[in-house]
């Protein structure tokens, strides 16, 4: 157990850090857009390089985990929004930011650390499969519902080049992509270079977590409406285990790929489900409250999750 809590407890640890200084201070917000630039576009993307460009390139041509995972998450999302669609009354643009809250884990920020202090090497092909996937599965579904919901209406290709160029800009697709590169052609960085995108990538998890919690800290919870409990059982609890049971469906994975899938799948609400509900100008109280609450919870969840992987408790497959 005292293993268990030394791997999670840094990583909750920076959350309430941040939270707590968030309270404290009290800063303006706006002082928060530089550090969140430096994460989301220096310093996650030079890790997601790290990682894949020193994994073997073999290992990335694996779609029946690519299969299993996504389609997982998109069950939890079909899922999720008709829960929304239940409890809202059928306001799809909000039942599709609380979707994302259900399906959406916080697999930028807290993913990578987490699943390489657990599994250490053997988890950077998965985690960034789940990463890149999922992320293309929700930055599709997020716009055609919002579409489909708004009363502006986008062209089938004119929708198509939004989502396209959302996913090919991304920071982290391209450092992925970038990465996936390097490791096909065996390149060698110059060391200069090398060395920086390693001060770069040891500076991600930090500096994403303290955000991550500064951030919760500058949002509100008035109320907790009736179905931000359902959503976080579904994101916490539900979302893990379809995971575990698709991928048991399909079989034939190493043990740790399926571990690194069902503990992505269980990690909280990501900070990006407050992002899109502020872009699109909905949901977003709501938002906050699934996200601060659903990473207070998750500190229990998942430090209970990583006892049971310690414990060899977890099977590789159900069936």
């Amino acid at each position: 157990m005292n293993s268990v809590v030394s791997l999670a407890l840094p990583f909750f640890g920076l959350i309430l850090l941040g939270y707590l200084c968030g309270r404290r201070l009290r800063y303006p917000e706006a002082g928060l857009q530089w550090m969140s630039f430096f994460i989301v576009y220096l310093a996650l993307p030079a890790l997601f390089f790290k990682l894949i460009a020193e994994a073997p390139f073999e290992q990335l041509n694996n779609w029946p985990f690519v299969i299993g995972t996504t389609l997982s998450t998109f069950a939890i999302f079909v899922l999720s929004f008709l829960v929304g669609m239940f409890a809202l009354r059928g306001q799809v643009r909000e039942a599709t930011i609380g979707a994302v809250a259900g399906a959406y884990p916080n697999i930028g920020y807290m993913g990578p650390g987490l699943t390489l202090a657990v599994f250490g090497q053997e988890a950077i092909v998965p985690t960034a499969l789940i990463f890149v996937f999922d992320n293309i599965l929700l930055f599709t579904l997020v716009p055609l519902l919002m579409s489909f919901g708004g009363t502006q209406k986008m062209r089938a290709l004119e929708m198509a080049w939004f989502i396209a160029r959302r996913v090919i800009t991304h920071p982290f697709n391209i450092a992925i992509a970038a990465a996936i590169l390097a490791a096909w052609l065996h390149v060698d960085l110059p060391t200069p270079i090398d060395t920086m995108l390693t001060f770069l990538k040891n500076a991600a998890a930090p500096c994403a977590l303290f955000l991550m919690g500064v951030t919760v800290a500058l949002r509100e919870v008035r109320t907790v409406p009736g179905e931000i409990p359902v959503l976080l059982a579904i994101k916490l609890v539900l979302h893990p285990l379809v995971v575990w049971i698709v991928l048991s469906a399909i079989g034939g994975f190493r043990h740790e790929w399926v571990m690194v899938a069902v503990l992505m799948a269980a990690l909280p609400p990501a900070l990006n489900v407050f992002v899109l509900a502020n872009q699109y100008r909905v949901y977003v109280e709501r938002a906050s409250t699934a996200i601060l609450i659903g990473t207070a919870v998750s500190a229990g969840t998942v430090t209970l999750l990583l006892w049971l992987i310690a414990e060899n408790r977890l099977p590789t497959t159900l069936f």
